[in-house]
């Protein structure tokens, strides 16, 4: 009893005097300004707020429709969910570990002697349980877990972040295949007013105040426009089936009815709050791979400390079976045992600086990540703001263009130009116009770049 007192409190000392090894985590910095441009606000974490369903600023109920379908059937989606479902075993099969293992064996054995002096033979039954230990001394199981429970923070950042993907895919797409859908009425239109033009110079040809070349060119203009015509049904096609596999269905299951470009610009608030950035799932995803490879730092640099493994066992032993489950027939055993690896070529030291690279580049690709993330923020803000600018611009040379075509039309009826003039005018006025629908795509396009850009939406008093 005695040598069993002192094993006991010796292995205790033993454990209290042990510590954590391996670094403390500390969020590292990252070159993030206070403000972007003037008039902005300082930034504040705010990864946690919930970002909903940002796509409805654009208030396009097909849209809202289409999005909504991406959490029940967007694959990469799926996928995602998939690896935290994973990782969250990972860490469950970590934190196993601060616990004793326990099983239970139970057999039987017939052995025997044969000799000159006797002949016989013996049955042996077994029932018992044993136990297996290993205290943390160190800390390995602790950072083990800290490690696995970081990458598990990290896959939920990642599953955000596969959502928000996919849902500003979508968005982008959609009001790609909008714009198709407003040139090609445009072409409709235009197709009409070739063919419209077309009669006139044939009615002129005919009453002999035009030219055969003037019938020629207009029918030339008219095949051309036809031929766009049907040229943008093959954007259209590929927008649809983009769209299809963001929603999870075969290109061929999904139809989408042509329909006006509804959506409205948004007006971003000079005051929009820059602690939406901090909200970006890549940014969140990517610090706490910072910190589950500190963690592991602590794991490699347990492997220089002994370590002490505790084990147990109580059972029955009988050579009758009626008698197994007796007092008599207990059997018991204890045991402690201090491992050390005394040389191992380097291996152990090798871990350890893997480690600590694998930490430092973790480190540096935060960075990095934060400063992508600003500049694409920027970015976005500089791309509306120019457009915006453009598209002023381009809407008065829609109009100057349509204008000129009147004009023109009326001095050709009046014979006063030739049919030259008609047709640069309404090509002009064609191009204008296309030009016109492709700017409000890309601000569109801008705009859903500039919330993905920032990790979501926010109200329109410029909270989040």
């Amino acid at each position: 009893m005695m040598g069993r007192a002192l094993l006991a409190a010796g292995l205790g000392a033993l454990i209290s005097a042990c510590s954590v090894v391996g670094p403390d985590y500390v969020k590292p910095t990252a070159p993030v300004p206070t403000a972007y441009r003037p008039g902005w606000k300082e930034a504040r974490p705010a990864d946690g707020i919930p970002r909903g369903a940002w796509w409805s600023i654009f208030t396009d109920p097909q849209l809202d429709t289409l999005a909504s379908r991406i959490e029940v059937s967007n694959q990469t989606l799926r996928i995602a969910e998939a690896r935290f479902r994973q990782a969250q075993a990972v860490t469950a099969q970590a934190r196993a570990g601060w616990y004793p293992s326990v099983g239970a064996d139970a057999s039987a054995s017939r052995s025997g002697v044969r000799s000159s002096f006797s002949t016989g033979a013996t049955t042996t039954y077994h029932l018992g349980t044993d136990a297996l230990w290993e205290p943390d001394l160190w800390g390995k199981v602790r950072r083990t877990v800290e490690a696995a429970t970081a990458t598990e923070q990290a896959s939920v950042a990642e599953v955000e972040s596969a959502r928000l993907s996919a849902e500003a895919a979508l968005a982008q797409n959609y009001f790609l295949l909008r714009v198709i859908d407003a040139q090609r009425e445009l072409l409709v239109n235009t197709v009409e007013a070739f063919q419209r033009s077309l009669d006139l110079t044939h009615n002129r040809y005919e009453s002999g105040v035009a030219a055969k070349v003037d019938v020629v060119q207009a029918d030339v203009q008219l095949k051309g426009a036809q031929a766009q015509l049907i040229d943008v049904g093959i954007d259209r096609a590929r927008f649809e089936h983009a769209i299809a596999l963001l929603v999870g269905e075969p290109a061929s299951s999904l139809s989408i009815p042509p329909a006006p470009l509804i959506a409205k610009h948004i007006s971003f608030p000079l005051g929009l709050p820059s602690e939406l950035l901090e909200r970006r799932p890549d940014i969140a995803a990517q610090e706490r791979s910072i910190a589950a490879a500190n963690a592991r730092i602590g794991v490699a640099q347990a492997a220089f400390y002994p370590s002490l493994s505790l084990s147990g066992s109580l059972g029955f032993r009988n050579s009758l079976l009626g008698d197994l489950i007796s007092v008599p027939s207990r059997v018991w055993a204890l045991g402690a045992g201090l491992a050390q690896t005394l040389f191992d070529g380097g291996a152990r030291k090798a871990v350890s600086q893997q480690a600590i690279a694998a930490y430092d580049s973790e480190v540096a690709l935060y960075r990095q990540t934060v400063l992508a993330a600003f500049r694409e923020v920027e970015d976005q803000l500089a791309t509306l703001r120019i457009l915006e600018e453009e598209a002023k611009v381009q809407d008065e040379l829609v109009r100057a263009a349509r204008h000129a075509t009147e004009l023109v039309t009326n001095q050709y009826r009046a014979g006063v130009v030739s049919f030259l003039n008609v047709i640069n005018a309404q090509t002009t006025a064609l191009n204008a116009e296309r030009t016109a629908l492709n700017l409000e795509g890309r601000r569109l396009i801008a705009a859903v770049l500039l919330v993905k850009a920032l990790g979501g939406g926010w109200t329109t008093n410029g909270q989040p």
